[in-house]
């Protein structure tokens, strides 16, 4: 048995990997896909992938860009989720602001530096014609820590996704006030060169499985009822959240590479432009 770890955000978009673990249909090729969740998102998992703690990540198309052209000795192999990451802004429910523009200058609540919270503040920034460079960061780690930090003042607005968030608007402790989708592909696969290059043939058998599983995954019987009980969501959110998500079995594609890459860029966010067949294999 092969043992590959591989780590991705503790969200609805990643059940279709919880779904092929349950089943065996890994084992049964002989690989021990051994899954950790991690709510503090891409930077960590950037990280992991940098330390060897994983060998993939299922991980936000702009973080992973960005920590490969710093460094990172990994590469991507897959778009997993085809359709943008749509970020809720949030702010604390009982705070004065109450549209986009209050927030300029303000505070943001980020999960780490080089994460999805960090460089969405920035690309929400540029679109609202702020000032990048005036941009100020809370470090929370998790969600819960973006609660305590919105509600004791340490941070003004919160970036993330917006139907996991969606309970905490629900029960009056955020408020949203404005959306934020990414303009590109929002998840796609990683992994560690080093093990990439020893490990192909099973990398290839697990995309094989899960984009398999992708494919028919909104046709599951009662998939709405299983997100909605696993992910604590009400039932016509995630209707709405299925609608609008559509995942992936292709490669990322050059001319959405270069977009994401230029972006970034712009933005001050990446130093040196990488080409295209060193960072996707």
């Amino acid at each position: 048995m092969k043992t590959v770890k591989i780590a991705g955000v503790p969200e609805h978009f990643n059940l279709p990997w919880h779904l092929c673990i349950e089943n065996s249909e890994f084992e049964v090729t002989g690989i021990d896909l051994q899954w950790t969740d991690v709510p503090e998102g891409t930077g960590k998992m950037c990280q992991m992938l940098r330390d060897g703690e994983t060998d993939m990540a299922v991980i936000l198309t702009e973080g992973i860009i960005k920590d490969i052209a710093a460094g990172n000795d990994s590469s991507i192999i897959q778009v997993y989720v085809q359709s943008p990451l749509v970020w809720g802004i949030h702010v604390d429910a009982k705070s004065k602001y109450q549209q986009l523009s209050d927030l300029q200058n303000k505070r943001s609540a980020i999960s780490r530096i080089g994460s999805g919270s960090h460089l969405m503040s920035f690309v929400n920034a540029e679109q609202q014609n702020w000032n990048t460079s005036e941009l100020q960061f809370e470090i929370v780690n998790t969600i819960d820590g973006a609660v305590e930090a919105l509600s004791n003042g340490k941070a003004d607005y919160f970036m993330w996704e917006r139907f996991m968030t969606k309970p905490l608007v629900d029960n009056g402790t955020f408020r949203r006030i404005a959306d934020c989708p990414t303009p590109w592909p929002c998840f796609v696969i990683a992994v560690r060169n080093t093990f990439l290059e020893k490990n192909a043939s099973s990398v290839e058998l697990i995309l094989d499985i899960i984009n398999n599983t992708t494919i028919e995954f909104k046709s599951i019987p009662s998939i709405d009822r299983t997100l909605a009980s696993r992910y604590h969501q009400k039932l016509e959110d995630i209707q709405e959240w299925l609608k609008v998500t559509r995942w992936s079995q292709k490669k990322l594609d050059k001319a959405t590479f270069e977009k994401v890459q230029n972006q970034l860029h712009e933005l001050n966010l990446l130093e040196n432009k990488m080409p295209y067949q060193a960072v996707v294999k």
